[in-house]
């Protein structure tokens, strides 16, 4: 014998019911099946809504009523042959009566107890399952329908009443000795007391009906058929890339209903679990596919750490402490005692080994009847202040990581929080059980889908890291990137197992978001017509998405963009910054940004802050973490400078070779901010604090080359300018010639003192055959202090830049 069990979404109208029907024929073709059936889909939600209306003298229950009453004609005149029509439509007008006249009652008593949900709640299951039996009659299906009712025996715990299993034993058994059809069908959920008295078994008893069914009957498996193809290793709705368990034990089953997985009650599994019975989780919308199979008799996963993640949400956290708990027998047997007397039912319990302090979660909306029970039963101790007034948390949510595999398998705990702290999430309370097949967790709520992914991804996807960028900034270099990010993509899925996904985009007008990401051909158009850009609304944005592996990316030069630094790095988002200001801002800012990242386990890079794509910064880096000591740097710093100084001989006017340095995208906008050395001395001041030097930008020694007139106005004017001064340009050109030098615009650190300047360079010097747009840094260390270390490459351009950008991008995740 095998027994099924459909639920609400399975029968939830005439073409459902249908491929219930189809499943049904297939599944008794060769053997007595039981199947059980839910009310149909919302029907016990609107019945309680109803009852709830009605209770408050609200004569809109009327509405509900009629309105579930049409649902259930409908569904006889579409299951039932017209010349059976007519019983079946009296059937559910009859019983719509009773409901109504229940309903009556309640509104003229102005009382909804738990006795009368039982009795109203009830109808659901018994219609549903009279009309589908009278369908399969109908179609000549060798079929009879049980009331189940008449035979689950209950105690008088209303709404959650417990089977009384050896008088429910041998009523079963008596009534299927007699019964010899071959599909017998039962409505689920619904049970009477001693008195005769209906009662129900919970939110989620029609599981829990089938698997006492089976139970009683010794079936061969119980199958539970819903709207999903089994067991979940998460769930779907907060997980895209969430799979189907294949295969899972009873106690792993057990673990992941009880902490939130809808799509098993959690008491069902006991019963089967006792007489070692296949419980098989089926799609009846996916008939063929294979579901999740519960059992005993599985074959060994050596592999697979965990089996799968659940949550549940609406958790508060209760903490009792107090140094009068300290080795006082009893406290906790009365506080679970206090909470059971009011039936409440405790998630998660987590106590200090020093027994100053208990926590426990339970439902949000046990809260208060809790914190009153629990005071009440604490009164004198709180009055004695030997236990501090109870400590309540809401929003929470709790978060199970379930395996079997677990067991005994070093670093799995370490490899859970790891992967949620370097997210920025912040776990409340932790639960392992003496089993090792769980580890539970407490957080807020609003993280719940962040840390369920970041969870997933690191248990069950571990071949390929999501990581979600938001860019700020789509100029010259936010176009390379863009288009870089695209094309590397494939290679980095396959070679780093890392897919980028560009989450977020802001230019000075515009900004646009998606989760999934901003496909390549549509990036231009999402932004046009996205949202209105600001620093302060980006910003809210991407925290407020809350994505794993989140990388912000500053591209732009606006002085207002590192001003949201601050938070983003408080949330954990990791920043990649070809912006120098926050870098090069004062010492106590740059070093709050540094040790905000390290204290939020987050990334703060800014490679690209010097040299474009050269790796000076991450060479520094490495120098120190290495033990070694920087003792001076001697560097030419701007591609743009000593792209003007290789193209300018005083044939050509300054004016023109500054002005092809920045139609080539080798200068800022306004090429001031090359030429007066500003950039320059920004960047000998980044370097030299990343070498581990305290220094300010205003103690750098400035000497410009540029007259005075020329630093006024617009850029417009500055252009004017240069060709005014073309003589003054000429003379300092013609003053190195003449020693056989040429210029070079150089930054030099020493002693813990920085400057930057025009120098003439000699030929034997290695800054002379620099070339174009090149950059070159000198490192003299302790290692490398008679040979120094040389970095030489392109030092500007948007390819490289955004190269650059790209590498630390990769580096953050």
């Amino acid at each position: 014998m095998k027994v099924l069990k459909f639920g609400g979404t399975s029968v939830a109208h005439a073409s459902a019911i249908l491929k219930v029907e189809n499943i049904i024929k297939k599944e008794s073709s060769d053997d007595k099946i039981v199947v059980v059936v839910s009310a149909l889909h919302n029907v016990t939600d609107t019945l309680i809504k109803a009852a709830e209306l009605a209770s408050v003298a609200d004569e809109s229950y009327l509405q509900f009523i009629k309105g579930l009453e049409e649902k259930h004609l409908n569904l006889v005149k579409e299951l039932i042959p017209i010349s059976g029509q007519s019983s079946w439509l009296s059937f559910v007008k009859k019983h719509f009566n009773d409901i109504e006249d229940l309903c009556n009652g309640i509104f003229i008593l102005g009382e909804f107890t738990a006795r009368i949900k039982d009795k109203i709640t009830s109808y659901g299951e018994f219609l549903s399952s009279r009309i589908i039996a009278a369908r399969l009659q109908f179609q000549g299906l060798d079929s009879s329908w049980m009331n189940a009712a008449e035979y689950i025996r209950t105690d008088n715990r209303y709404t959650h009443a417990k089977v009384d299993f050896e008088v429910t034993e041998r009523n079963l058994k008596n009534y299927f000795e007699k019964n010899q059809s071959q599909i017998t069908l039962v409505p689920g959920f619904i049970a009477n007391d001693e008195n005769g008295n209906a009662t129900t078994l919970g939110r989620g008893g029609s599981d829990y009906t089938a698997s006492v069914f089976a139970s009683v009957l010794n079936a061969h498996e119980l199958q539970i058929w819903t709207d999903v193809s089994g067991m979940m290793t998460a769930d779907p709705r907060l997980v895209s890339n969430a799979k189907v368990i294949s295969e899972i034990s009873y106690q792993e089953a057990m673990e992941l209903s009880h902490f939130g997985a809808k799509v098993l009650y959690p008491p069902t599994i006991q019963p089967v679990m006792i007489q070692n019975i296949d419980l098989r989780i089926k799609n009846t919308f996916e008939a063929e596919a294979p579901g999740t199979l519960i059992s005993q008799h599985l074959k060994p996963q050596d592999q697979q750490i965990a089996v799968g993640i659940s949550n549940m949400s609406n958790i508060v956290l209760l903490t009792l402490e107090g140094g009068g708990m300290v080795g006082v027998p009893g406290i906790s047997a009365k506080l679970f005692q206090c909470l059971s007397h009011q039936n409440i039912n405790v998630i998660l319990i987590t106590q200090s080994s020093s027994e100053h302090s208990i926590t426990i979660a339970i439902s949000e909306k046990d809260a208060y009847q809790a914190e009153s029970a629990i005071n009440s039963a604490f009164e004198d101790d709180l009055k004695l202040q030997r236990i501090n007034p109870l400590k309540m948390e809401s929003g929470l949510s709790v978060i199970a990581l379930v395996g079997e595999n677990m067991k005994s398998r070093s670093g799995v705990s370490a490899k859970m929080f790891g992967c949620l702290g370097n997210n920025g999430i912040n776990i409340r309370a932790i639960a392992q059980g003496s089993s090792e097949k769980n580890i539970s967790i407490v957080i807020s709520e609003k993280d719940t889908r962040k840390a369920v992914n970041i969870l997933h991804e690191e248990f069950f996807e571990s071949e390929v890291k999501q990581a979600h960028l938001y860019i700020c900034g789509t100029g010259n270099v936010g176009t390379k990137l863009i288009q870089q990010i695209y094309s590397q993509n494939g290679y980095l899925n396959e070679n780093l197992s890392v897919n980028l996904r560009i989450a977020g985009l802001s230019n000075s007008r515009k900004m646009a978001f998606s989760n999934q990401g901003i496909p390549e051909d549509r990036y231009k158009d999402a932004l046009e017509n996205g949202e209105t850009s600001s620093a302060s609304q980006f910003t809210k944005e991407l925290i407020s998405r809350n994505l794993r592996n989140s990388v912000f990316i500053d591209l732009t030069a606006s002085p207002e963009i590192p001003e949201i630094y601050e938070d983003l790095l408080k949330k954990s988002v990791n920043i990649v910054a070809c912006n120098k200001i926050a870098a090069a801002s004062d010492f106590e800012s740059y070093k709050k940004l540094k040790d905000l990242a390290k204290k939020h386990n987050c990334k703060f890079f800014f490679e690209t802050n010097v040299g474009a794509g050269l790796p000076i910064i991450g060479t520094i880096n490495d120098l120190i973490r290495s033990g070694d000591r920087i003792l001076s740097i001697q560097a030419v710093l701007s591609g743009t400078l000593n792209f003007v100084f290789n193209h300018y001989d005083g044939s050509t006017p300054f004016s023109e070779v500054v002005a092809r340095a920045q139609k080539e995208g080798y200068t800022e906008p306004d090429p001031r901010l090359d030429l007066a050395g500003t950039d320059v001395a920004r960047k000998i001041l980044i370097l030299a604090r990343e070498a581990g030097y305290t220094l300010q930008f205003d103690e750098i020694k400035n000497t410009g080359f540029l007259p005075e007139e020329c630093m006024q106005g617009n850029v417009e004017h500055f252009y004017q300018m240069l060709l005014k001064y073309e003589s003054h340009f000429k003379t300092l050109f013609d003053e190195a010639r003449k020693q056989g030098k040429i210029l070079k615009y150089v930054a030099e650190f020493e002693n813990g003192k920085a400057k930057v300047g025009l120098q003439h360079i000699a030929p034997e010097n290695d800054l002379y055959h620099l070339y174009g747009k090149d950059n070159i840094v000198i490192l003299k260390t302790l290692r490398y202090s008679e040979q120094p270390l040389v970095v030489k490459g392109a030092g500007a351009g948007a390819e490289v830049t955004a190269s650059g950008v790209f590498a630390d991008i990769i580096r953050s995740i």
